[in-house]
Protein backbone atom coordinates (compact mmCIF):
# COMPACT_ATOMS: atom_id res chain seq x y z
CA UNK A 1 0.00 0.00 0.00
CA UNK A 2 1.55 3.38 -1.00
CA UNK A 3 0.72 7.20 -0.68
CA UNK A 4 2.32 9.64 -2.94
CA UNK A 5 4.29 6.94 -4.50
CA UNK A 6 6.30 6.39 -1.25
CA UNK A 7 5.38 2.71 0.65
CA UNK A 8 3.43 3.39 4.17
CA UNK A 9 5.30 1.52 7.04
CA UNK A 10 2.69 0.63 9.35
CA UNK A 11 3.92 0.78 13.10
CA UNK A 12 2.20 -0.87 16.25
CA UNK A 13 3.73 1.41 18.25
CA UNK A 14 2.49 5.19 19.11
CA UNK A 15 3.82 7.76 17.98
CA UNK A 16 5.48 10.64 20.24
CA UNK A 17 3.06 13.14 21.82
CA UNK A 18 4.14 15.99 19.48
CA UNK A 19 3.26 14.05 16.38
CA UNK A 20 0.28 12.99 17.63
CA UNK A 21 -0.38 16.72 18.24
CA UNK A 22 0.41 17.53 15.09
CA UNK A 23 -1.82 14.76 12.89
CA UNK A 24 -4.78 16.41 15.80
CA UNK A 25 -4.35 19.57 14.84
CA UNK A 26 -3.92 19.27 10.95
CA UNK A 27 -7.26 16.86 10.72
CA UNK A 28 -9.10 20.07 12.79
CA UNK A 29 -10.27 17.73 15.97
CA UNK A 30 -9.09 20.81 18.18
CA UNK A 31 -5.72 22.55 19.49
CA UNK A 32 -5.08 20.87 22.97
CA UNK A 33 -1.42 21.04 25.13
CA UNK A 34 0.88 18.78 23.83
CA UNK A 35 1.07 17.37 27.76
CA UNK A 36 -2.43 15.78 26.94
CA UNK A 37 -1.54 13.96 23.85
CA UNK A 38 1.15 11.75 26.40
CA UNK A 39 -0.84 11.53 28.91
CA UNK A 40 -3.87 9.84 26.29
CA UNK A 41 -1.17 7.90 25.22
CA UNK A 42 -0.27 6.42 27.98
CA UNK A 43 -3.39 4.97 28.61
CA UNK A 44 -3.61 3.12 25.30
CA UNK A 45 -4.10 -0.27 25.38
CA UNK A 46 -2.76 -1.01 21.37
CA UNK A 47 -2.28 1.16 18.77
CA UNK A 48 -1.24 1.50 14.95
CA UNK A 49 0.82 4.80 13.32
CA UNK A 50 0.96 5.03 9.58
CA UNK A 51 3.91 6.36 8.13
CA UNK A 52 5.51 7.87 5.47
CA UNK A 53 9.31 9.28 4.96
CA UNK A 54 9.13 9.96 8.70
CA UNK A 55 5.68 12.02 8.44
CA UNK A 56 2.73 10.17 10.91
CA UNK A 57 -0.09 10.36 8.29
CA UNK A 58 -2.70 7.73 10.05
CA UNK A 59 -3.10 7.09 13.65
CA UNK A 60 -5.39 4.24 15.94
CA UNK A 61 -5.74 3.32 19.55
CA UNK A 62 -7.82 1.34 21.98
CA UNK A 63 -8.30 2.02 25.36
CA UNK A 64 -9.65 -1.95 27.01
CA UNK A 65 -9.60 -4.05 29.76
CA UNK A 66 -7.60 -6.85 27.45
CA UNK A 67 -10.31 -9.25 27.83
CA UNK A 68 -13.98 -8.17 27.64
CA UNK A 69 -14.28 -4.81 25.75
CA UNK A 70 -12.51 -2.91 23.51
CA UNK A 71 -12.95 1.21 22.38
CA UNK A 72 -11.50 2.15 19.08
CA UNK A 73 -10.51 5.68 20.24
CA UNK A 74 -9.02 7.60 17.60
CA UNK A 75 -8.96 7.14 14.11
CA UNK A 76 -6.98 9.93 12.31
CA UNK A 77 -6.03 10.20 8.62
CA UNK A 78 -4.18 13.22 7.19
CA UNK A 79 -6.85 14.46 5.02
CA UNK A 80 -5.02 14.62 2.10
CA UNK A 81 -4.26 10.51 2.07
CA UNK A 82 -7.53 9.91 3.23
CA UNK A 83 -9.39 7.03 0.75
CA UNK A 84 -5.85 5.56 0.06
CA UNK A 85 -6.69 2.47 2.42
CA UNK A 86 -4.91 3.52 5.18
CA UNK A 87 -7.47 3.90 7.75
CA UNK A 88 -9.15 0.74 6.73
CA UNK A 89 -5.60 -0.65 7.44
CA UNK A 90 -5.43 1.02 10.36
CA UNK A 91 -8.55 -0.31 11.43
CA UNK A 92 -8.00 -4.21 10.69
CA UNK A 93 -4.55 -4.12 12.28
CA UNK A 94 -6.54 -2.85 15.76
CA UNK A 95 -9.46 -5.32 15.26
CA UNK A 96 -6.90 -8.37 14.52
CA UNK A 97 -5.22 -7.47 18.11
CA UNK A 98 -8.05 -7.38 19.69
CA UNK A 99 -9.70 -10.64 18.54
CA UNK A 100 -6.63 -12.40 19.08
CA UNK A 101 -7.03 -11.53 22.53
CA UNK A 102 -10.55 -13.29 22.79
CA UNK A 103 -12.38 -9.54 22.80
CA UNK A 104 -15.65 -9.67 20.94
CA UNK A 105 -17.66 -6.62 22.92
CA UNK A 106 -15.05 -3.80 20.49
CA UNK A 107 -17.14 0.17 20.09
CA UNK A 108 -15.96 3.28 18.74
CA UNK A 109 -17.91 6.42 17.87
CA UNK A 110 -17.53 7.55 14.39
CA UNK A 111 -17.44 10.53 13.10
CA UNK A 112 -19.79 12.03 11.20
CA UNK A 113 -20.69 11.43 7.82
CA UNK A 114 -18.09 8.50 8.14
CA UNK A 115 -20.45 5.81 9.52
CA UNK A 116 -20.32 3.93 6.00
CA UNK A 117 -16.30 3.32 6.14
CA UNK A 118 -17.00 1.29 9.50
CA UNK A 119 -19.69 -0.52 8.25
CA UNK A 120 -18.05 -1.91 5.51
CA UNK A 121 -15.84 -3.01 8.00
CA UNK A 122 -18.28 -4.84 10.36
CA UNK A 123 -19.67 -2.53 12.68
CA UNK A 124 -23.50 -1.85 13.27
CA UNK A 125 -25.10 0.99 14.76
CA UNK A 126 -26.26 0.35 18.10
CA UNK A 127 -30.09 0.18 18.01
CA UNK A 128 -32.49 2.06 20.05
CA UNK A 129 -33.63 0.40 22.73
CA UNK A 130 -29.74 -1.00 23.46
CA UNK A 131 -27.55 0.18 27.11
CA UNK A 132 -25.97 3.03 26.23
CA UNK A 133 -25.47 6.40 26.90
CA UNK A 134 -22.69 9.31 26.44
CA UNK A 135 -21.92 11.70 29.34
CA UNK A 136 -22.49 15.83 28.15
CA UNK A 137 -20.50 17.51 30.52
CA UNK A 138 -22.43 20.53 28.99
CA UNK A 139 -25.67 19.07 30.92
CA UNK A 140 -26.60 20.79 34.61
CA UNK A 141 -24.77 18.76 37.37
CA UNK A 142 -27.25 17.92 39.82
CA UNK A 143 -25.22 15.16 41.91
Amino acid sequence: MSANGAAVEYRDTAPDAAAFKALYDGTGWGERPVEDFARALAGSWAQCAAWQDGRLLGFARVISDGCLHAYINEMIVQPEVQGMGIGRELLLRLLARCQAQGIRDIQLFAAAGKSGFYRALGFEPRPDNAPGMQYDNRAPQNI
